[in-house]
């Protein structure tokens, strides 16, 4: 598992990272190796986690390995309040490294963390935290620097107790473009335009760069005449929508060409 994130921190009474979560209800645990993480500042945080909401300021209790400081044991116990930490007394933890996070059916939340996978030394004590029974179980990363994004990467990923099969990913805290959809308009002012959108109803929330090819077929398909085109118009949301109010975000778009299709290879006799 690679994951990229970016994000102030997992501390205070708010949290900015990514996080690629299952549900969990009732007992359960989450091992990881970590097998590396950026170095985008000493505090960077690569943790397995257990949390009751995806809101910022979520209860939450997290076992995190950082570049510079060993493990630590963080958690929030009351929601949008302060956070609390038991720290390496060494700091010499580094990766590559096993974490492990576990809720029992009392409420008591414990950190692991291994050099093998197989003999655990509990970083802290045991911390009672009220959660509702049905919460988020997963990885979570961020940088310590809203400027800069850290990988990192995961192995030997399990779970115990009743967990979902599919894993979600999305940015907790981090403001990014609303979910809207992309589309290309072509237009001349005989009629209407003829309107593509993309297949990806989120394609705002696309952070790689992606080639998008449209057959020119799907305008003319429209009735649209391509020898007399006067405008072509690349927008996000519903075309023509002016009474819903569209989202905010910056998206890039660059290298706009037209081109032949590929011949077809012909057939040696």
């Amino acid at each position: 598992y690679t994951m990229t994130a970016s994000g102030t921190d997992i501390w205070n009474q708010s949290d900015e990272f990514h996080y690629a979560y299952k549900t969990l209800t009732g007992v359960g645990s989450l091992v990881a190796r970590v097998e590396s993480i950026d170095n985008t500042n000493g505090w960077a945080k690569a943790g397995v986690m257990i949390r009751e909401s995806l809101e910022p300021g979520s209860i939450h209790a997290t076992m995190v390995l950082t570049p510079a400081n060993g493990v630590s044991f963080q958690r929030r116990i009351i929601a949008d309040d302060v956070s609390t930490s038991a720290n390496s007394a060494t700091g010499d933890e580094v990766a590559p490294h096993w974490i492990k996070i576990e809720r029992d059916l009392a409420g008591n939340f414990k950190a692991y963390h291994s050099t093998n996978g197989s003999t655990w030394t509990m970083q802290g004590a045991p911390e009672n935290i009220q959660m509702s029974s049905n919460v988020y179980i997963g990885l979570a990363v961020t940088s310590h620097d809203a400027a800069l994004t850290c990988q990192a990467v995961f192995s030997n990923v399990t779970t115990t107790g009743t967990v979902s099969p599919q894993w979600v990913n999305q940015d907790i805290g981090i403001e990014s473009n609303a979910a809207e959809p992309l589309y290309v308009a072509v237009s001349n002012n005989a009629g209407v335009p003829a309107v593509v959108v993309n297949d990806d109803p989120a394609a705002a929330n696309i952070d790689t760069w992606t080639e998008w090819v449209i057959p020119l077929q799907a305008f003319a398909d429209q009735g649209i005449n391509l020898t007399n085109v006067d405008r072509i118009a690349i927008g996000l949301g519903t075309r023509g929508n002016m009474t819903v109010p569209g989202g905010s975000g910056k998206m890039y778009i660059d290298d706009i060409r037209l081109t032949k299709p590929a011949s077809e290879p012909q057939q040696q006799p």
